[in-house]
């Protein structure tokens, strides 16, 4: 994924800050191997790694690692629980600066459960009530399910159970390993190795490569 995360910070301060919040229910060795993680992964690219500890809403809600923010290229929302992550940034001052660097240009990326969480739904999946379900709704239109490639085989069901409970409007998109979905001004194109799905209501799907533009408008949901 380093040309990928190269790409959005072109142009963008070289400042990258990374929250390893989906991952604070594992423990403090998982949220030491994704600060660990990032921190190797933004200095190979030669950025300035900056990890903030937001592993509840009370750290959420601190002035001061809101304040950590400002200035960012990219703000980066690790893997772990989808639901959690969500429900533990929304409404806090940690997400307002968040949402505020993004609106005056910086990047903002997830991988796995940071890659739900910015869509319409983020949800526990092996616990689909534990949350409150509600994404963070930056791309408000999607539902996204990472690791689509592999997601048969530890979460069989889970594309009939999220096809069965989206909201109205909402499109289901699948995202295999080591691949992204780019949001630019509504338009989204694939980046990466793999490819992106859109699975449609009757679980039919189609598949977009690297390069390509998703054509949701017109899409059936």
């Amino acid at each position: 994924m380093a040309p990928i995360d190269r790409s959005l910070l072109e142009g963008r301060p070289r400042r990258a800050v990374f929250l390893p919040t989906a991952s604070a229910l594992e423990g403090p060795d998982r949220v030491r191997y994704w600060t660990d993680l990032g921190t190797k992964h933004f200095t190979g690219l030669g950025v300035e790694p900056v990890a903030l500890p937001v592993l509840d809403r009370n750290d959420a809600d601190s002035e001061d690692l809101a304040a950590l923010v400002a200035g960012a290229g990219l703000v980066y929302l690790s893997g772990g629980n989808p639901g959690y992550l969500a429900d533990t940034l929304a409404g806090t001052k940690v997400w307002e600066a968040i949402v505020a660097a993004f609106s005056t240009g910086a990047a903002l990326a997830g991988c796995s459960a940071g890659a739900c969480a910015l869509s319409r739904v983020a949800q526990d999946l092996r616990d689909p009530g534990r949350y409150s379900g509600e994404g963070l709704g930056v791309v408000g239109d999607l539902v996204v399910l990472p690791h689509f490639d592999r997601m048969a085989l530890f979460a069989p069901g889970l594309v009939s159970q999220m096809l069965a409970t989206m909201p109205e409007g909402t499109f289901l998109v699948g995202i295999d390993e080591e691949t992204a979905l780019i949001c630019d001004g509504g338009r989204y194109t694939v980046a990466g190795r793999q490819s992106v799905w859109h699975v449609r209501g009757d679980g039919s799907r189609t598949g977009f490569a690297a390069g390509e533009v998703l054509d949701l408008a017109g899409a059936q949901s």
